[in-house]
């Protein structure tokens, strides 16, 4: 199918007749695998029927005709919304009703009828949706197949299903378990200590294993399904880890439970203890001396650590971990100031900027250290008596952070071009308040900065003028041929590109003229006929 029509497809201003014959086309291409003269269907069919699914401006009867064509397209109906409980019988298209339950819009009776449905994907795909009615979900909870009772276990939203699969004998199923929040914390608790949860009698090694068996790290068997670490001696062993390293991560774990794993030899329990925030301040103290450092950053980023451990972090910590820390949302004032001085956090906001006051963001902003005055510049709703002072500051790398921040006049702006050049060209083209003027000046300038090109062909202030560079860089040119300023007489010539998604690009701008759409689409519906685009 042609990629010209792909475009027209996903072109948000393409009018409903014409959405209509393209539609017929498509349904009329897949229906058929006779040669017509006409390019192969394929992958542009495929990506074409998708893109008419994606609409919001579909018909009733254009829903209903899409859902009809393939199962697929009626489930990415229903994911997009526009598909309904009244447009599909569940017998035939069981998944398209799957994913209606999946999105609360499907009917509860399906569930029951549907949970003993002769395919096993469909019952797997079911497990996974919330709120099945009791009767349904006993019934996943009982499947012989056990990748469907795995799959309801995590996420089942009924505490009493949770509760009852925490103590399955298979230990695959007691792992997925312990992801799921629903999960009552005494059983999480259970599966962390084993107290009073009877041992599980199989997992996947020796279901298809004789024991003792450790699985190869390199296995040659490409078919080979075990997870790697894999092993088995009767004792589930690395199962067992499994399921208690994903109930450490499990917010619904009892804090005394999972605290009881402090001092375990593998380094991954440690370091999913170390990202719990609901433990006493001793087990993060200890754990910040971890000989593992992905531990002790984890201790040093988190935001339950108090005060006492967070000054001592900052004054012995390696980099990395005080790298870590300066992204703890609580962290005082004066310790963050010191970090910024010794350690690189990139070009991101920090939660305790994020979190600090109008009296703090003045004081910041007043440092006399340019590292402290870009980490308050990256923060987009500064008073404006702050921003202003921060796009006048003499080091350029404030004023790239603070270069993007909504409100900046024209005058700002260009004083910035002005005086740091090139370094915050991009940046200052990332503003939404750049005027046209502006950005084709940017876009103009010899030798051009990529970064910029690319900010300004996705910018809704570009002019044709400013998009034309565009088109010359790879990473941008996409965006500039589906942008509405494009010039028509570029826009038209881009449609002949021989970058086939340029082409579709271009096709899918929203100022392409609707003559043009009605001439692609006969283009299509006529073969053997050239027309001139025009």
């Amino acid at each position: 199918m042609n990629h010209l029509l792909c475009g027209l497809a996903a072109n948000p201003a393409l009018p409903a007749p014409l959405t209509g014959r393209l539609l017929d086309l498509a349904l009329e291409a897949a229906e058929t695998d006779a040669p017509t003269g006409r390019e192969p269907s394929g992958d542009h069919l495929d990506e074409l029927i998708g893109d008419l699914a994606d609409r919001s401006d579909l018909s009733r009867a254009q829903v209903r005709a899409l859902a009809a064509h393939h199962e697929h397209t009626a489930v990415r109906l229903a994911y997009v919304g526009t598909l309904t409980a009244a447009d599909i019988d569940p017998a035939v298209r069981p998944l398209a009703a799957v994913a209606l339950l999946d999105e609360r819009r499907g009917l509860p009776e399906w569930a029951r009828t549907l949970s003993s449905f002769p395919d096993p994907h469909i019952r797997w795909k079911l497990a996974s949706c919330p709120g099945l009615a009791p009767d349904a979900a006993d019934a996943l909870a009982a499947d012989p197949d056990l990748d469907v009772v795995v799959e309801l276990a995590l996420w089942t939203d009924s505490t009493a299903v949770a509760a009852r699969l925490a103590r399955h004998p298979h230990a695959e199923v007691r792992r997925a378990v312990a992801y799921n929040e629903a999960v009552p914390p005494a059983a999480l608790a259970a599966l962390i200590t084993g107290d009073g949860l009877p041992p599980a009698t199989s997992c996947l090694v020796c279901d298809v294993k004789d024991v003792p068996f450790v699985h190869d790290p390199y296995c040659p068997d490409p078919d080979c399904v075990l997870r790697a670490g894999a092993a088995c001696d009767g004792s589930h062993a690395s199962t067992v880890h499994e399921i208690r390293e994903q109930a450490l991560r499990n917010p619904s774990t009892p804090p005394e439970a999972a605290a009881s794993l402090a001092d375990a030899p593998s380094m991954l329990l440690r370091w999913a203890l170390a990202e719990r925030s609901d433990l006493p301040q001793e087990v993060y103290a200890r754990l910040a001396h971890d000989p593992i450092p992905g531990v002790r950053e984890a201790v040093a980023e988190n935001p339950a650590i108090g005060e006492e451990l967070v000054r001592a972090l900052a004054a012995e910590a390696a980099h990395e971990e005080r790298r870590s820390l300066a992204h703890h949302p609580r962290l005082p004032l004066d310790v963050l100031v010191t970090l910024a001085r010794t350690t690189r956090t990139g070009p991101v906001l920090l939660p305790r900027i994020a979190a600090a006051t109008a009296e703090d963001l003045v004081e910041l902003a007043g440092s006399a250290h340019a590292s402290v005055r870009m980490l308050v510049a990256e923060r987009r709703d500064l008073p404006d008596g702050v921003r202003d002072a921060l796009t006048a500051d003499p080091d350029a790398a404030v004023v790239k952070a603070v270069a993007p921040h909504p409100g900046l006049s024209e005058e700002q702006l260009r004083g910035m071009v002005a005086r740091h050049g090139v370094a915050v060209h991009a940046r200052v083209a990332a503003n939404p308040d750049a005027p046209g003027s502006l950005l084709t000046e940017l876009a103009r300038h010899e030798p051009p900065v990529r970064r910029v090109l690319r900010e300004i062909a996705r910018h809704p202030n570009a002019t044709s003028e400013a998009l034309v560079p565009c088109l010359a860089d790879r990473r941008a040119r996409r965006d500039a041929a589906a942008h509405p300023a494009l010039a028509e007489p570029v826009l038209l010539g881009l449609l002949d590109d021989a970058d086939e998604e340029l082409a579709e690009a271009a096709a899918a701008n929203p100022s392409l003229p609707h003559a043009v759409m009605e001439d692609l689409i006969r283009r299509y519906a006529e073969p053997g006929v050239t027309r001139p685009v025009s």
